[in-house]
């Protein structure tokens, strides 16, 4: 009976120490999705649809178009931050310099569609992004030439993916990203950027990950499974370290 006792006391003991020990916290993400421009009406699907990929793939979400949450004791608790379809200026001096240290500490950005239609005058988020939005036509359907399957928002798609959205042409576009998905600019009708058009790329950038993609205009692009696995694999590979 004695050693029974001593058993069981033995098993509570466990139990508890493993209880004890501290769960490893999910990694968290900020969506940022402040306009000064045009507002896109496809916001709330999009940050519905991010919060609905964290919880399925173990990774919290907040969103916010308060841009002095850009401090660095709050950035400090995201692993990156997604700029969904922000336009225009969206920070203050301030919030610039917290932004800037965010990613040099090894944060992760990921710019959706409208990313690049902001801070135009600050040229170190333009080399961050990638490039910067300079015009688009009229929605249509075009072809997406994947060249670059060798990452986790490529790896799925078709070597051609047709598509309906805006898309955009490109100013001040970076020779110091990774190209993984260009347009047929034969396909549609608007184009400006000739053979080397890019849709979405990626590259490390002072200490931190950034990830783009320029689809995602239409609300309809928040409920497409193919479009969510797209943006998916660029949340999670900027997220690593």
């Amino acid at each position: 009976m004695k050693k029974l006792s001593l058993l069981t006391a033995s098993i509570c003991l466990c139990t508890f120490m493993i209880s004890a020990i501290p769960r490893a916290a999910k990694p968290k993400v900020l969506v940022y999705s402040k306009t000064n421009g045009f507002r896109h009406s496809c916001i709330p699907f999009g940050i519905a649809a991010i919060k609905k990929l964290g919880d399925e793939n173990g990774f919290a979400v907040d969103a916010t178009e308060d841009s002095l949450q850009f401090n660095t004791k709050n950035l400090k608790k995201y692993s990156e931050v997604i700029f969904l379809c922000t336009t225009q200026k969206v920070f203050g001096p301030d919030e610039e310099k917290a932004f800037q240290e965010f990613i040099h500490n090894g944060g992760g950005y990921v710019g959706i569609h409208a990313a690049t239609d902001c801070e135009y005058n600050w040229p170190w988020y333009g080399q961050l992004s990638g490039a910067y939005f300079k015009s688009h036509p009229k929605q249509q359907h075009a072809k997406l030439v994947v060249v670059n399957k060798n990452h986790p928002s490529t790896s799925f798609l078709p070597d051609t993916w047709e598509r309906w959205d805006e898309w955009y042409n490109f100013k001040d576009l970076s020779p110091n990203t990774t190209v993984l998905i260009k347009i047929d600019e034969s396909s549609y009708t608007g184009g400006e950027n000739g053979d080397n058009h890019p849709m979405a790329w990626y590259h490390e950038f002072e200490g931190g990950k950034a990830f783009y993609t320029e689809l995602g205009h239409t609300d309809s692009s928040y409920a497409d499974p193919t479009y969510l696995k797209h943006i998916l694999g660029g949340i999670q590979w900027a997220m690593k370290k």
